[in-house]
């Protein structure tokens, strides 16, 4: 009974040891578990943190792009505006040039009295020109040519108002001269009308509209306008102008001609006060044109008109009493029509009191005028150029032309005798050859006559290369 008792005993014990054990063991396991579970947990949350770190960063980064991206966006807007902008105001910008080169072989005369002549041959750099051009609006504008001419600089002449009682003054510095031929703003609202203003070019001569060389066919300028008024005439003054159908019309109010300059060979065109510093405007003058048509392009006719006084411009203004006033009336007329080229102007003048003017310059201290003093009181000249295109018949860019130019600056006189040593004919035949549009070559010969019967008609021949273009 007691050994069963004993074993039940200790079967109790061994089974309630065993259950402890297990026990025990549920719990280490539990806490273990729990401990896995706490680190996972902790490292998911590791993991959860570094990933919204890496978002943040990430979001971060996008918007830093997003920025970089819009900085750089504004950027090439602005690059492009500035680029936009540049080529606007290039657009704006005018740039255009031309020269003439010429060779000449001519008969001279020493002096009035000579009759016998002297051949000469000479090169001459003529001209170079430049004119720029900007468009500020739709409505203004401004432009400004400059011309170079015969290679050289620094020829001028002042007027000494103390020194030995008022003496004229040269120095010359080159052979040639650097002059501003144009320096003018332009407001033109419509097509009908403009206004311009500043050192502008007067419509009087044809020259002053066709003076680029592939615009008249001889080689040289025409003698016939040098011989009677300024080439390329420019004034400081305003000016309105405009087109209505066909028709071009100019009127202007400008700086009047000084007669202390005027002389026989060549009437009112040293007059021009661009050879002094200042421009006296005591007296102005007013110059007036109409076309029907366009000269520069084709087919034209008009008239034009200058009227003014000269006596208040002189620097020696004690030395005449009288007025100057100066008339020039101006008839032209074009037309070119397929091969076909044909031009003509008659210019007529008339000049008051010029026997009071001849006085005057005559005892001008520092004028030295001479035997040519004499001054016209009436004036003409005219020209005449045809010419045919070759190029419509043959495939050569090639113009033949026959010309007349003809001047008379003392046509008739206020008391005495006019003189006909200066009535000139010039009749040339001769060639221009354009190997580009831009380029010009040109050979001209032909008689000289002057309505002086002892003195002979002479010969002359001329070459010359000219250019122009436009930006």
């Amino acid at each position: 009974m007691n050994s069963k008792i004993s074993l039940l005993a200790m079967t109790l014990a061994s089974v309630m040891g065993l259950g402890s054990f297990a026990s025990a063991n549920a719990a280490n396991e539990t806490d273990a578990l729990a401990k896995a579970i706490a680190k996972q947990e902790a490292e998911i949350a590791a993991l959860k943190q570094q990933l919204k770190l890496i978002t943040e960063q990430q979001q971060s980064q996008s918007a830093q792009q997003q920025v970089e991206r819009d900085t750089l966006t504004s950027k090439v807007e602005q690059v492009a505006g500035e680029v936009s902008s540049a080529q606007d105001r290039f657009s704006r910008f005018s740039f255009k040039s031309y020269g003439t080169a010429n060779y000449t072989s001519d008969e001279y005369f020493d002096n009035v009295q000579d009759t016998t002549p002297e051949r000469r041959n000479r090169f001459d750099l003529e001209r170079i020109v430049t004119e720029f051009g900007y468009q500020f609006t739709d409505e203004w504008s401004m432009e400004v040519e400059i011309e170079y001419e015969h290679g050289g600089t620094g020829s001028s002449l002042e007027y000494d108002g103390f020194d030995e009682f008022g003496e004229f003054e040269s120095e010359v510095e080159a052979g040639g001269e650097v002059i501003v031929e144009k320096a003018e703003i332009r407001y033109r609202p419509s097509e009908a009308f403009g206004v311009k203003f500043g050192n502008i070019h007067l419509p009087i001569g044809l020259t002053s509209i066709l003076h680029k060389p592939n615009q008249y066919l001889t080689v040289q300028r025409h003698k016939s306008e040098a011989a009677m008024l300024p080439a390329v005439w420019n004034e400081n003054g305003i000016g309105v102008y405009g087109q209505v159908s066909d028709f071009h019309y100019q009127a202007q109010i400008v700086s009047g001609l000084n007669s202390e300059y005027f002389r026989t060979y060549d009437w009112s065109a040293s007059g021009h006060q661009k050879r002094f510093e200042h421009v006296n405007g005591d007296d102005l003058a007013f110059a007036g044109r109409l076309d029907y048509g366009n000269f520069k392009t084709g087919s034209a006719v008009g008239v034009a008109y200058y009227y003014g006084n000269t006596s208040g411009n002189r620097h020696k203004s004690n030395k005449l009493d009288v007025d100057g006033a100066i008339s020039i009336v101006s008839v032209a007329g074009a037309f070119v029509e397929g091969p076909w080229i044909l031009r003509g102007q008659y210019l007529y003048g008339t000049l008051d009191n010029t026997d009071a003017i001849t006085q005057a310059n005559k005892t001008t201290p520092g004028l030295r005028p001479g035997n040519f003093a004499q001054l016209g009181s009436e004036s003409q000249s005219f020209f005449v150029e045809a010419g045919v295109k070759l190029d419509s018949w043959f495939n050569i860019p090639v113009t033949v032309f026959a010309n007349i130019d003809y001047s008379n600056p003392l046509m008739a006189v206020e008391t005495g005798t006019a003189t006909k040593r200066f009535e000139n004919t010039w009749s040339s035949l001769g060639v221009n050859y354009f190997p580009i549009p831009e380029v010009v070559i040109k050979a001209e010969g032909g008689l000289h006559q002057v309505a002086v019967a002892s003195i002979p008609d002479t010969n002359f021949f001329a070459l010359g290369v000219g250019y122009q273009f436009s930006l």
